[in-house]
């Protein structure tokens, strides 16, 4: 998901003399941490995450929070490393870019930290990325799409170059979800003529474009483009611009804060048509905010629909029995599973040290983590030579009696 322009990474690069190979501490503070565990002790690891907590976005971001706390209280209850307690800590990154650096060099700079699941957005991630490549700290997304994250900033001309080591996601990109999701407006939806928006971010403007790319190789005609900006909540002139371009799609590359304010107007102004979006639109916060506007609108967003996933029952039923907010549907579950496979990883780690936590545990974690292969509750967990997961399915879901409804689920094979 999204982004601003890339930042100067100078605090980044300050991170260099700063990286802390030694993870863990003993839970007895009377004795020295010395990177390992003994009977009589447990070495706690923790496990950051970063997200957007308040504010845009936030409810997709505490599904992330809540999905790693899930994870971590099953490992602990279930004893999965032995001689290890793991913990979380999350920090806020407001959907920001300059906030998650700042959030990354705080997460690196601490020594029981070993891992970081997150962020949400893709223009938040570019700003972290260096910051734990530096540090050799493995960075896991439930959520970035934008495939220059893992690909290169070529990716799209066939030079895919895979500049951080450290960082994962278990989503799939945008190169699928966008053209997955023009394959179904022209050959499902039977869609002519798509207006189509984005809101500037590296997610919402990537997105758009690989949508608007396909729509068109498939002989769809592009009504019209246009630009808002995040947090803007006036889209009269936009609502204008669409009627005027007689469209029978709105396709809208950005985040539900947006999304749910334009169709509402896009519906009070008399133009019926639907509004299309990616994962960043796919939560519930989108039709309560839109209410009856919402009604046939449709988002992509990837994997299959946890609720129908039999691994993920115990996983929704303590989510909504502990009353956690925010929406676990998106990225819930493989929030779960990313901080599953940091476990399952520290315990690699761990057996081949004896039991122990080696002192260049953030190091041997990368590599362990490279090599995941574990059938999560959100599906299949393995990732290729880019970081990228082996997962490709996609949903598209659309607005039927105000619940989001799966309509069709499958991988693109364009």
């Amino acid at each position: 998901m999204r982004h601003r322009s890339l930042l100067m990474l100078t605090s980044v690069l300050a991170t260099g003399a700063l990286t802390l190979t030694a993870c863990g501490s003993r839970s007895d503070d009377s004795k020295k941490n010395d990177g390992g565990s003994t009977s009589g002790s447990k070495t706690t690891v923790v496990i950051g995450v970063d997200a957007p907590l308040t504010g845009p976005n936030s409810a997709t971001g505490l599904g992330i929070q809540y999905g790693v706390k899930i994870a971590v209280d099953d490992a602990n209850a279930k004893n999965l490393v032995p001689g290890v307690t793991f913990k979380i800590k999350a920090l806020d990154d407001k959907a920001q870019p300059a906030t998650g650096q700042q959030n990354a060099t705080a997460l690196v700079q601490e020594s029981d930290v070993i891992a970081t699941v997150g962020p949400l957005n893709s223009g938040v991630a570019q700003s972290m990325q260096q910051v734990f490549q530096t540090a050799s700290m493995v960075e896991i997304s439930p959520s970035n799409t934008n495939p220059a994250l893992t690909q290169g900033k070529d990716w799209a001309t066939g030079t895919k170059t895979r500049a951080f080591s450290t960082y994962f996601r278990t989503a799939t990109t945008d190169a699928n979800q966008g053209n997955f999701a023009a394959d179904y407006a022209v050959n499902t939806l039977k869609k002519k003529a798509a207006y189509v928006v984005d809101d500037k971010q590296t997610y919402g403007a990537g997105l758009a474009g690989i949508f608007q790319g396909k729509f068109k190789g498939l002989g769809g005609k592009i009504a019209g483009t246009d630009h808002v900006n995040t947090g803007d909540t006036d889209y009269s002139a936009l609502v204008t611009k669409i009627k005027n371009a007689h469209a029978d799609l709105l396709y809208y590359g950005g985040q539900y804060d947006e999304a749910e304010l334009i169709t509402k107007q896009l519906k009070a102004a008399g133009v019926t048509i639907p509004l299309m979006g990616g994962d960043g639109m796919y939560s519930d916060t989108y039709i309560k905010t839109a209410g009856k506007a919402a009604e046939g609108d449709l988002a992509t967003s990837v994997g299959v629909p946890v609720s129908t996933l039999p691994a993920a029952t115990a996983f929704i039923n303590t989510y909504k029995s502990k009353g956690y907010p925010g929406d676990y549907g998106t990225y819930g579950g493989y929030s779960y599973d990313a901080a599953t496979a940091i476990i399952k990883g520290v315990k690699t780690v761990m057996d081949a040290n004896g039991g122990k936590l080696p002192s260049d545990a953030r190091a041997k974690l990368v590599e362990a983590v490279q090599k995941t292969d574990f059938d999560g509750i959100a599906g299949h967990v393995a990732f290729d030579q880019y970081g990228d997961t082996t997962n490709k399915q996609l949903t598209v879901y659309q607005v039927k009696n105000g619940t989001w409804t799966a309509v069709k689920t499958g991988v693109y094979n364009g």
